[in-house]
């Protein structure tokens, strides 16, 4: 097994593409659509698994999801955005205002601020979205929607998670509630998400691999997700983002962090 990790950094990622395909190693695994792409551009020849990535299909990684038709397969982490909203009004039902930090170079982004864009109106909301082209401006886009909205939305954006620490100092500090894309997120300080297991998801793409290493072709295995989703909830984050939990909310939770 061999590990490498870009710390973020495009250039660092095109550089381990090479080298990986230069080991001339039997199986790839990339974490996430920039990772995915990077592998993927640098071998047709060497099965890629990937994982975390939302859409295979917009960010030209496979054909289709049912029959990817090139060298790489695995599991998608589409979340269910419109829950994810949904979940905003549930816990603060005046919110009409929501704040999005994305970073809009990043296909897995476009393709969820698509959704959101779609579903927001019919739940009553309108969303004011801010874009960074880098980690150490995820700060500053977090400070320039105090006052304007009543809500933050994180979806699985590689650059803004990695800097998440940054928005949920911002939010403690003006008690702006924040609902992530994902659990990690949540456990990290954001509010509350209905999401998937990434621990999950991975022993999935781990037994697809198996299948791999064991002769089957990449181009003819479906692309799999997690079925199912949990609601997960953060009860230190919601004090110090001054937001109550409505008791059928938390009855319905999977994981309460206390």
């Amino acid at each position: 097994m061999e590990y490498e990790n870009a710390q973020g950094d495009q250039s660092n990622l095109q550089t381990i593409s090479r080298k990986l395909v230069q080991d001339k190693c039997d199986l790839i695994l990339a974490i996430a659509t920039p990772s995915a792409v990077a592998m993927a551009n640098a071998t047709s020849e060497i099965p890629i698994l990937i994982t975390a990535v939302t859409d295979p299909v917009s960010a030209k990684l496979v054909e289709s999801n049912e029959k990817p038709g090139t060298n790489v397969t695995g599991t998608n982490d589409m979340n269910p955005v419109k829950d994810q909203l949904k979940l905003i009004k549930d816990i603060v039902p005046a919110a009409k205002n929501v704040g999005i930090i994305y970073n809009s170079s990043e296909v897995n982004s476009q393709v969820q601020l698509k959704i959101a864009d779609q579903v927001a109106p019919e739940l009553g909301l309108n969303l004011i979205k801010v874009t960074v082209t880098a980690s150490s401006e995820v700060m500053q886009a977090a400070q320039s929607l105090v006052g304007r909205v009543d809500a933050i939305y994180l979806p699985t954006d590689n650059m803004v998670i990695s800097s998440i620490s940054s928005v949920i100092k911002v939010a403690e500090e003006n008690k702006i509630p924040i609902i992530a894309g994902e659990s990690n997120s949540v456990e990290t300080g954001a509010l509350a998400t209905i999401g998937i297991d990434y621990y999950k998801l991975g022993q999935t793409t781990a037994e697809m691999a198996v299948r791999v290493i064991n002769g089957e072709k990449p181009q003819d295995m479906a692309i799999q997700g997690q079925a199912g989703t949990d609601l997960v909830i953060n009860l230190k984050a919601a004090e110090k983002m001054g937001v109550t939990i409505p008791e059928d909310i938390l009855a319905r939770a999977k994981n309460v962090i206390k």
